[in-house]
């Protein structure tokens, strides 16, 4: 009898363990922006498939896929995209380099807003962040919907950074940075002063690889000031990773101020805040060290 009740334990076991691994969460992309956006979405090594890489949002339009637990990965928009006489497919911000739609394995060319996201981590949270560590492009938000614990919160830039983008960040519609306030063209992008200059000490690089030697500077300010909530540069950590349980996500690209504050239910105004919610600090916790490692294994 003892071992009958073993192998019913053992089955039962087997089909809670089969439950979680098909589990997943709906992931709704949502395009506010005035013009068409094309996102890309790239998994991480050992991630499940995802059942697209990329596909347009007209303005207002929606678009849900289902993403399997245990998939790691990142999701942006790409803008002011075409499609040459020879049927290749290019964007001028966030390009993949695949020549179509689909993004295919391909990552976003900087500068380009990242949503970043791991399913089902340790002790069964999502860990998700909105970083502008590889630059910026377009805002976007990160609302958690449907979650059954954690510390969940908005998280994302809603302000236009392009507009008062410092000129020797600017990405113009030309596809070439500007070096100087005059002439440059429409800024369709704000680069990282690690793209732009390569310099290590902007790149957290070399002799400046760790948390103790690679800080904030003016430019990573820029983002940080405007965008509370979000990654500004690599060891950003404490006040832009985020965790929940059990949750879907809508992530919107051009989110509205005033959606954004009813969703987080702050006050502030556009031009004062980036994300329109003060993000819950974790500090210097098992979270930030799991978020290192999350961040640093993108960009090896």
């Amino acid at each position: 009898m003892a071992n009958h009740d073993f192998h019913i334990a053992l089955i039962v076991i087997s089909l809670v363990s089969s439950i979680n691994s098909i589990q997943s969460a709906t992931f709704t992309l949502t395009n506010q922006c005035s013009y068409p956006v094309w996102t890309g979405l790239l998994s991480g090594a050992s991630s499940p498939p995802l059942p697209t890489t990329g596909f347009v949002l007209d303005p207002s339009q929606s678009n849900s896929i289902s993403i399997d637990s245990g998939w790691s990965g990142r999701i942006w928009g790409r803008t002011l995209c075409s499609t040459d006489s020879a049927g290749r497919f290019t964007c001028v911000t966030g390009d993949c380099g695949s020549g179509t739609v689909e993004c295919n394995g391909g990552g976003a060319a900087p500068p380009a807003t990242l949503a970043e996201f791991t399913l089902n981590g340790a002790n069964g949270m999502d860990f998700y962040d909105v970083s502008l560590v590889d630059g910026y492009n377009l805002p976007m938000m990160v609302v958690p919907e449907g979650e059954s614990g954690g510390n969940c919160n908005v998280t994302g830039c809603f302000v236009d950074l392009n507009k008062n983008c410092p000129a020797e960040l600017k990405l113009t519609s030309s596809g070439s940075g500007s070096s100087s306030g005059d002439g440059g063209g429409e800024s369709v992008a704000c680069r990282s002063a690690c793209e732009a200059f390569g310099d290590p000490m902007y790149c957290c690089s070399e002799g400046y690889s760790t948390p103790q030697t690679c800080n904030p500077t003016s430019y990573s300010e820029y983002f940080k000031t405007a965008c509370p909530a979000a990654y500004s540069y690599a060891y950003d950590d404490g006040t832009s990773t985020f965790t929940c349980s059990s949750a879907g996500y809508v992530i919107t690209f051009c989110p509205t101020p005033a959606n954004s504050r009813k969703t987080t239910g702050a006050g502030q105004s556009a031009e004062s805040s980036g994300s329109g919610s003060s993000a819950k600090a974790f500090g210097v916790s098992s979270v930030a060290v799991i978020a290192f490692i999350f961040t640093s294994v993108w960009r090896l």
